[in-house]
């Protein structure tokens, strides 16, 4: 093994999170993880080069997020010439406050202060909500708010950690342009375990921000005004038409896997159904696990008004059935109309809309007649919209709604290629497709599984518990009876 390699560790088994609460003597650990990228702290190649044994340690308290950092290792690199080791406090300094870097007594003694039970998380309460008896709850607050910015900064390293190309936010921006963001902190409502603790305990966080959105009334002749510049009265971002669009959204790994997420973003689609200035629900660069995440929301969203509305591909389009062509009008396939008013309704943004309602028209679409079924692909590409089975017919037509929005989207590569590779390209991009839709659709089975099991067990937890009151309750009466026979004189 040469020098370098005896000497470099991985940056993301080194770095050890986490999160502790104010306990009788000291803190206690509640939870401990590893970041999944540390490479805009250390380095495109996550290695840390200069020690043996090392382990950083970053703790953060449940409630306010006030972090330590505390490193240790068996042997530390000798310098020679250029090489040297990385200086872990100098690269840690840019993504953590001062306060981090206190003595390890400063910060036990500031977990374990008596201040902590009056902690309350910054802003008004949005949502609540229990998961396996726990409960949880969403608050939202303006960027503008100090106490916000407080948090934030504390726990702007786990944007780093774990949101690739993520990028955390500036807090020293004008008031005009910090209030156009708002923060939700998901906290989980706990049993304070000493009579000085919070009884919070930070579960995640996501960041929104409003982009204003153009909006021209045109029953109105525009007309140009002369009103002085800037204008006598401040103008404030919730009150102009937007755009809001989700930056940055986080849930730590412990409390992953549970419905956090999606209670997270309902709660923040339902602050967009609830505000009339903003007009779409957007999102950031969103990563793969995301997208299940949005979709898996969206679709239990919208599913209920597409079935309400009886939202379904038309298997026979023409008017006349004498004169079928092969061009059919969108509009004769699908109500256009209806669809733009449940988008509109529900402020999705349209690119997301047509993916929702491409799902919703092929799960109505029976398994038999899809591709997942063993439909007879090759019959399908022959009959076309002759088929013989409605949902044959449907199947088809799905296929080719899909293969247009594919060739819109791509437009500009495709019309570059021969007629027949277009084609074969269109053919395989659909069924990629596809393939998508049936795995969500696995995914969305399971998690109604999930969910009512959970319930189920809720139940049957709540059934025991008043079977058990139900019971000692008797027996306290029972007690009661013999302690008062007990003190009665005999006869």
């Amino acid at each position: 093994m040469s020098a370098e390699g005896e000497w470099s560790c991985d940056a993301n088994d080194a770095v050890q999170i986490t999160i502790v609460h104010p306990d009788q003597q000291k803190p206690k650990t509640l939870s401990s993880f590893h970041p999944q990228f540390t490479y805009p702290i250390f380095g495109e190649e996550e290695r840390i080069f200069g020690y043996k044994g090392l382990i950083i340690r970053l703790r953060f308290a449940a409630h306010n997020l006030r972090p330590h950092v505390h490193v240790s290792y068996d042997e530390k690199f000798t310098a020679v010439d250029d090489a040297e080791p990385v200086d872990i406090i100098g690269a840690l300094k840019e993504f953590l406050p001062e306060e981090a870097f206190s003595s390890l007594p400063e910060f036990e003694s500031a977990v374990q202060d008596e201040d902590a039970k009056e902690f309350v998380p910054p802003g008004k309460l949005s949502h609540s909500y229990s998961i396996r008896g726990r409960n949880y709850e969403i608050w939202a607050a303006s960027l503008a708010d100090p106490q916000v910015q407080l948090l934030l900064n504390r726990f702007q390293i786990m944007v780093s950690f774990y949101i690739e190309a993520g990028t955390p936010l500036s807090t020293d921006d004008p008031e005009w342009t910090l209030d156009r963001w708002t923060v939700y902190f998901v906290y989980e409502k706990v049993e304070p375990p000493t009579p000085t603790a919070s009884s919070y305990s930070i579960v995640g966080y996501a960041t929104t921000y409003r982009w204003w959105f153009y909006k021209r009334d045109r029953s109105e002749k525009p007309t140009p005004k002369n009103g002085p510049f800037p204008p006598p009265e401040l103008i404030r971002p919730g009150e102009l038409p937007s755009r809001l669009r989700i930056a940055q959204f986080l849930i730590l790994p412990p409390h992953q896997g549970t419905g956090h997420g999606v209670n997270l973003y309902n709660t923040i689609h339902k602050t967009c159904l609830d505000d009339p200035t903003i007009m779409e629900l957007t999102v950031e660069d969103p990563n793969e696990s995301f997208d299940v995440l949005r979709d898996s929301a969206d679709y239990h969203i919208l599913r209920p008004e597409f079935l309400k509305h009886n939202i379904q591909i038309n298997p026979d389009p023409w008017s006349d059935p004498s004169k079928k062509t092969k061009r059919v009008p969108t509009s004769s396939l699908l109500p256009l109309k209806t669809l733009h008013e449940i988008r509109t309704a529900y402020k999705i943004e349209p690119t997301q809309f047509a993916h929702i309602q491409e799902m919703f028209l092929l799960g109505q679409i029976p398994l038999k007649n899809r591709r997942k079924g063993g439909a007879n692909m090759a019959r399908l590409l022959v009959k076309k919209f002759r088929g013989d089975d409605p949902n044959n017919r449907r199947y088809y037509w799905w296929r080719m709604l899909t293969k247009q929005r594919l060739y819109k989207r791509s437009r500009d590569v495709l019309i570059q290629l021969k007629m027949s590779e277009r084609h074969a390209a269109l053919e395989d991009t659909v069924t990629n497709v596809e393939d998508g839709y049936e795995q969500l659709f696995g995914f969305f089975n399971e998690r109604e599984e999930r969910l009512r099991a959970q319930q189920e067990e809720a139940e049957a937890s709540n059934n025991r518990d008043q079977r058990a009151k139900r019971k000692f309750t008797v027996e306290d009466e029972d007690d009661e009876d013999e302690s008062a026979a007990a003190k009665r004189p005999k006869a």
